[in-house]
């Protein structure tokens, strides 16, 4: 009886991962910026706010409430250096929603 209940308790995490990054990825500005970092940083290229700025033509305070949607979702992680913050993408994240929603799909 205990491991069904550890493994709902699962599922249930998993449902939250599900809900909350895909929130992060509802706004098309916010799937473009995602992948924008991603590329850079495959590239070795460093991201702060105001290369996408530039990138995006968006305002700054338009780009730093996307960027904040997708950092509360674990999606993209911020380093400090100097007095920038770069983004870069966590793939593990990535990764951990992609399997959620291949359970999902598989279910």
């Amino acid at each position: 009886m205990r491991l069904r209940k550890e493994q709902d308790e699962m599922l249930e995490d998993e449902i939250l991962l599900i809900a909350d990054v895909s929130d992060a990825l509802a706004h098309p500005a916010r799937v473009r910026m995602f992948k924008y970092i991603m590329q850079s940083n495959r590239a070795m290229i460093t991201v702060c706010n105001k290369d996408l700025v530039e990138h995006f033509d968006y305002a700054q305070a338009t780009v730093s409430q996307h960027m904040k949607k997708l950092v509360a979702s674990g999606l993209v992680q911020i380093k400090k250096k100097e007095k920038f913050s770069y983004y870069y993408v966590n793939l593990g994240m990535l990764m951990q929603y992609l399997n959620a929603t291949k359970k999902f799909a598989v279910q």
